[in-house]
């Protein structure tokens, strides 16, 4: 029998992790901070400090020397913690980190990150199919903008558990495979992504840890429609407009960046104007994989043994 505490019939489960969880839970972005001196040879303490990051708030703010930067660097960084797969997607670069910087033919296309625009909250990659499904990102910021451009984050479980404590029947709701659809991608007459549409929270597969597919766009997203649901989509609306512990707010330096496994984030429209015409300049990676969920630093027990989640074998 599964002891997964994401599954709602699983209550004890449950409030063994929420207990976990709600401890020593970091309550100020200074507290997810880790300098790195080398990114390509991280030591044991940086590594530990991440993973530890990861485990309990799956996220991380970093900062590398200002001499270390560039994509190697960045994929070295990520290899580290187990991040290899890298999702090609359509506007990425060939070696599938993209380059986020006002583009003005992919704005114009409806492509808000190549704008100066703000991101309202989302998890990366919620329009792409199952087989595809984005574990872990990395944004590295190489420029800042003259002015704004900050990010706001919060762990998706954070959200899974206080909805689950709010009323569980909301969870239920947004666990349904036809919860959230993303209508086909067309331009010109043909069609660059197909319709997707599946759950806002799953149990993953591959590590048995809650995941989370969402954006608060409000056009072009189809919402199941039955109260349980309305109900939801609502809560998590108002969620992200309050103040919240839980809420982290970030402006990134050239040199620092965020790693996380795929949290809510949002991006802080910007002044471009920077003197000598180079704007704000975000790299950034999506990967198929976790960070590794390593909660003593080093090779060893992780989340399947402390709280019984079923760990199945990692494709290659």
């Amino acid at each position: 029998m599964s002891t997964n505490p994401f599954r709602l019939e699983n209550e004890d489960a449950y409030r063994h992790w929420r207990q976990w969880k709600l401890c020593d839970y970091p309550t100020q972005s200074d507290e997810l901070r880790v300098s790195i001196k080398d990114p390509m040879a991280l030591s044991q303490a940086e590594y530990g400090q991440i993973t530890r990051l990861c485990h309990k708030a799956n996220m991380v703010i970093y900062t590398l020397p200002a001499e270390k930067t560039g994509k190697p660097i960045l994929r070295g960084l990520a290899c580290q913690l187990g991040l290899d797969r890298l999702d090609p997607n359509m506007l990425a670069d060939e070696d599938g980190i993209t380059r986020l910087t006002v583009v003005e033919t992919k704005s114009q296309r409806g492509y808000i990150p190549y704008s100066n625009r703000r991101l309202l909250w989302h998890t990366d990659g919620y329009y792409n199919p199952p087989e595809r499904t984005i574990r872990a990102m990395l944004l590295h910021c190489a420029r800042s903008a003259s002015q704004g451009g900050e990010n706001a984050l919060i762990d998706h479980e954070m959200v899974y558990l206080l909805m689950r404590d709010e009323d569980p029947e909301m969870v239920h709701a947004l666990m349904d495979p036809k919860a959230m659809a993303i209508p086909a991608n067309t331009e010109g007459g043909h069609t660059r992504r197909t319709r997707q549409e599946g759950p806002v929270f799953s149990i993953d597969p591959l590590s048995g840890h809650i995941h989370m597919r969402y954006t608060a766009r409000s056009r072009s997203i189809e919402w199941q429609d039955n109260p349980a649901t309305h109900r939801a989509t609502q809560w998590l609306t108002q969620f992200f407009s309050s103040d919240s512990p839980y809420k982290f707010q970030v402006h990134l330096k050239p040199g620092q960046g965020i790693l996380c496994n795929n949290v809510l984030h949002n991006r802080a429209a910007f002044d471009d104007d920077n003197e000598g015409g180079k704007g704000r300049l975000v790299y950034r990676g999506r990967f198929y994989d976790r960070i590794k969920d390593d909660c003593t630093g080093k090779l060893g027990p992780s989340l399947h043994s402390r709280y019984g989640i079923s760990q199945h074998a990692q494709p290659k």
